[in-house]
């Protein structure tokens, strides 16, 4: 990241209302991205899911040939802040987990680590309604209807089978599940390492660092 920022307009910019005291910063707030319809075009990026160790200069460096091409990687998954939107290996999410639950486990009866106290407690409660086409495609669709604890304890479990108009047959199961905030928190965390990567002879091809540079630049 040591050369992102410098391709940054500068501007002026002053503590206070005297000219003679503003000075040249580089002007952080300006922004590039890509459109909408772009990242949504399958047909120029390829899922990668992130792995412990991986960094955004790491990754590309590895599939673009330059750590400095980390922005690629970045912007084209709307990711703002490498630090909170980016996975945590397994080490740091646990360390995390039981630094933001301390104080709920302090406050317990009975003292508990943030860690006992995010695996003990339920933070979402779940009606499940799943329904399989019997067919030979054995479609299946699952719906999570999250409710209140009251309404969990009266979810009552059960299969039936409804027949369609056209003679087609599904088998519903309703059924009932719960999160810990343990839970919770490691899934959150997994469904940040699916990403999508630019593929390589676009971004070495396109002229896409003169495209960045021509908008970062840009006074509109």
């Amino acid at each position: 990241m040591a050369k992102y920022f410098n391709f940054f307009p500068k501007t002026l910019y002053s503590l206070s209302n005297k000219p003679t005291n503003a000075d040249f910063i580089t002007n952080i707030i300006a922004r590039f991205g890509f459109e909408n319809e772009l990242k949504q075009n399958s047909n120029i990026f390829y899922p990668y899911d992130i792995q412990d160790g991986d960094t955004p200069e790491t990754i590309a460096n590895k599939y673009y040939g330059s750590p400095e091409r980390h922005w690629v990687v970045l912007m084209f998954n709307d990711i703002i802040d490498p630090q909170y939107d980016w996975p945590l290996d397994q080490r740091t999410i646990i360390k995390y987990i039981n630094e933001k639950y301390s104080a709920n486990g302090s406050a317990n009866v009975t003292p508990q680590t943030g860690i006992a106290w995010s695996q003990s407690n339920v933070k979402s409660y779940y009606k499940i309604v799943t329904r399989v086409t019997n067919n030979a495609t054995r479609n299946t669709i699952e719906e999570k209807i999250e409710v209140d604890a009251n309404s969990y304890a009266n979810v009552i479990t059960s299969t039936s089978m409804i027949t369609l108009q056209s003679g087609t047959k599904i088998t519903e199961t309703v059924s009932k599940g719960t999160e810990t905030f343990y839970e919770y928190e490691t899934n959150l965390n997994e469904s940040k390492r699916r990403i999508k990567l630019l593929r390589s002879e676009i971004v070495s091809q396109s002229g896409l660092l003169d495209e960045f540079k021509r908008v970062i630049n840009s006074k509109e």
